[in-house]
Formats: C-alpha cells, sequence, structure tokens
C-alpha cells in the first residue's frame, strides 16, 4: 500500500534526499493521517458520549489530537522545505525537529487530560453500555492505527524524518492502547466489574504518556546536537582516505542542520614537501566534490607534516605506543619535533573520548615518564583532547 500511494502521488519518490520530494511525502502521509484520524476521533467520540464508555472516548480524543499533530507534521514539511535567507544561513530543515518537539508535548498534554478523565470514572463508576458499534469502532481502530505505523515508520525510515517517525511511534501506542480499551470493554460487560473502565483509562494514559516522553527524549537529542552516527563517519572518512596524498585524519566535527543536511569540518595531513598550491589543490578537490556527490558540506584544514624522516618517525612509534598502553583507542596527531643543542622536544595531540577515566594531567604525565624512559633528553609537550574516534 505504501509503495503504491508513492507511486501515484509523489514523482520522483526513489531521490529520498530531495527537499522537494520529502516535502511531498511529507505531505502525502500528513493528509493521509489526518483523514483516518478523523474518522477515528468522529467514530469513537460518539460511541464513546451514546454508551457511556470513558476509555473510548478518550481514545477517540487521542485521535482528534493526534489530527492536530498531523496538520503541524504538514505545515512544517512545507516549511523546512524554504531555501536558506539571511536570517538562516543553513536552512529551515531544523523545523521538523521543532514540530517533534511540539507533537511529543501534545502528546504528553493529551495523556494527563486522559489520566483526569479517568480517575474522575473510578471515583464516580458508572455502567457502560457494550454494544456491536463499540467493538466495530474499536477494531476497526486497531487495524488503521497498526497500517498507520507501517506506512509512517516506513516513509520515516525511507526519508531520514524524524517527525514521520514520531507519527509512526504514537500510532504503535494508539494501537496498544485501542487494544486495552477493547479488552476493557469486553471483560468489564461480563464481569460487572464497573471500575474497569476507568483502570483501563489510566493504562492508556501512561502508554500515551511514555510515547510523548520518548518522542520529546530523540527530539531534544537532535537539537542539542548528538553525536553522528558511526555510518556518516565512515563514509566521510572512507571517502577522504581514498584521495592519494593524503596521510592522515582527525578534528572531524560534523553539524547536523535538518535531514540530510551536514556541515563538517576535519584536519587532513599531507606531505610537507609537497608544494603548497599542489596540496591546496587536492584540498579543494576533495570539498567540492562532497558537495557535488553527498549532503555534507566539508571545510578541510590542511595540516603539512614531514614524511620519511626515520627518526622522527621512530619518535613518533614509540609514543604512539605509550598512548596505546593508556587506551588502545587513543591516538596520536599533528606530531612535530623540535631539535636543539642539548635536548628534543616533542609537540602533538592525543585524542581521547569521553569515557577515559584519566585527567587530562594524568595522561600527560605518563607519556612524559614513558618516554623519559626510553630518552632523558627529550620533552614533550602534549594537548589531549576529546575527539570523535574515526580510525
Amino acid at each position: 500500500m505504501t509503495n503504491l500511494l508513492l507511486k501515484l502521488f509523489v514523482k520522483e519518490h526513489k531521490n529520498t534526499t530531495s527537499p522537494v520530494v520529502r516535502e511531498a511525502v511529507g505531505k502525502l502521509a500528513s493528509i493521509v493521517s489526518i483523514v483516518c484520524n478523523v474518522i477515528l476521533s468522529v467514530a469513537k467520540i460518539l460511541v464513546g458520549v451514546l454508551f457511556g464508555v470513558v476509555s473510548v472516548l478518550a481514545d477517540g480524543l487521542n485521535n482528534l489530537t493526534d489530527c492536530g499533530s498531523n496538520i503541524i507534521a504538514l505545515i512544517s514539511f512545507k516549511l523546512s522545505n524554504k531555501p536558506a535567507d539571511k536570517e538562516h544561513p543553513y536552512g529551515h530543515q531544523r523545523i521538523e525537529y521543532v514540530s517533534s518537539l511540539i507533537v511529543g508535548i501534545i502528546v504528553v498534554l493529551l495523556a494527563f487530560e486522559v489520566a483526569t478523565e479517568a480517575v474522575n470514572k473510578i471515583i464516580s463508576p458508572s455502567g457502560a453500555e457494550l454494544s456491536i458499534w463499540t467493538l466495530v469502532a474499536l477494531g476497526a481502530s486497531i487495524l488503521i492505527k497498526l497500517f498507520m505505523y507501517v506506512f509512517n515508520n516506513k516513509l520515516g525510515k525511507t526519508y531520514n524524518s524524524e517527525l514521520l517517525k514520531a507519527t509512526a511511534t504514537d500510532s504503535l501506542s494508539d494501537t496498544i492502547a485501542t487494544a486495552v480499551v477493547l479488552v476493557s470493554v469486553v471483560v468489564a460487560h461480563f464481569t460487572g466489574f464497573v471500575y474497569l473502565d476507568g483502570i483501563m483509562g489510566i493504562g492508556v494514559a501512561v502508554m500515551i504518556a511514555l510515547a510523548g516522553v520518548r518522542i520529546l527524549k530523540e527530539t531534544l537529542s537532535l537539537l542539542l546536537g548528538e553525536s553522528p552516527n558511526k555510518e556518516l563517519i565512515q563514509q566521510i572518512v572512507s571517502r577522504i582516505k581514498k584521495y592519494p596524498g593524503i596521510y592522515g585524519i582527525h578534528d572531524l566535527n560534523v553539524h547536523n542542520y535538518g535531514p540530510n543536511k551536514y556541515y563538517a569540518s576535519v584536519h587532513c595531513e599531507v606531505d610537507s614537501a609537497v608544494p603548497i598550491l599542489e596540496s591546496h589543490d587536492l584540498i579543494d578537490q576533495i570539498e567540492r566534490e562532497f558537495i557535488e556527490q553527498t549532503d555534507i558540506i566539508l571545510v578541510i584544514h590542511l595540516d603539512p607534516i614531514v614524511i620519511g624522516d626515520p627518526e622522527l618517525d621512530t619518535y613518533r612509534e614509540q609514543i604512539a605506543q605509550i598512548v596505546a598502553e593508556i587506551d588502545e583507542h587513543f591516538t596520536i596527531h599533528d606530531f612535530r619535533m623540535v631539535k636543539g643543542p642539548t635536548h628534543t622536544n616533542l609537540i602533538f595531540d592525543v585524542a581521547t573520548h569521553f569515557d577515559t577515566k584519566m585527567s587530562d594531567a594524568e595522561i600527560v604525565d605518563y607519556i612524559q615518564i614513558g618516554i623519559a624512559k626510553l630518552h632523558p633528553e627529550t620533552n614533550v609537550y602534549v594537548v589531549p583532547t576529546v575527539e570523535k574516534q574515526i580510525d
């Protein structure tokens, strides 16, 4: 069904990174969700009111709120496709994240309202009439919501949309919640336990709240700036390393400004013996091809290093071994040697990580003691920095 709808309503739907295609997909998903939620909310609210079933009424109100979330999604997909301007030079794609945040807040507020209604039902219980219409409304709701989950989840993963993933999560929680309501209505009818409707209403509220908190947590992580995934790091590193003349990569930073929109900076080591203009031309070529072939705007800092000096290579290997004794994931870069008449200075950076238990001072002391055992006349000047491990 998902593929059929894409073929019918989205041109070039296989171009998953195109902003125009993503906007069309977002519009399609929002309209489908709005239609489904309107039908479900009207049906369940009528059933809940006519037959006095608060859990069904709460479920219908949940669907009505979903309509508002879908409208927000529809607007956000339109706004996120706006081109960059003077006030927003990096574009507007983060609007999707803001919209996901709004959806999460709405879901949590709805959970509170449902819980309040359910508590009132427990305090003042009343019998609920079981009818064929109640069963039909709830059964149809489960099937439709399950379709919406599969539909939005597939689109969210295919087109890398956190907003559609959030919508899918909400639909899955609705499916579970409605199934719980269906069971409670049937059980309450045959057992006569008048409190069950309210108790199940609270259960529905809790599930809705958990879904909302999950949406908020994931979206806040994106807005705060989370670490890029390993696949993206490997893509960047492998692309750069394929160019002859690049001897090392470090200080890679990746910033996300919306789905499929990345800005990155990295330090690339080149042979200091190669003319600077030649090395600069290589860097320009890499940056240009990244813009043309990927969704990443890359800025490269050129780091000239000495290649083929036996003494420097020996020092570098020894330092690398000492650093590996501290942590096998630590690496060194920007390695330089300054020789004097009485001693030699080694200057370099150590790339650490957030999980290391040692302080910067302890790391420096360990390296200094280690190299002093091999070369007493050598001084070490090292700067430990927390970096994304890319090797």
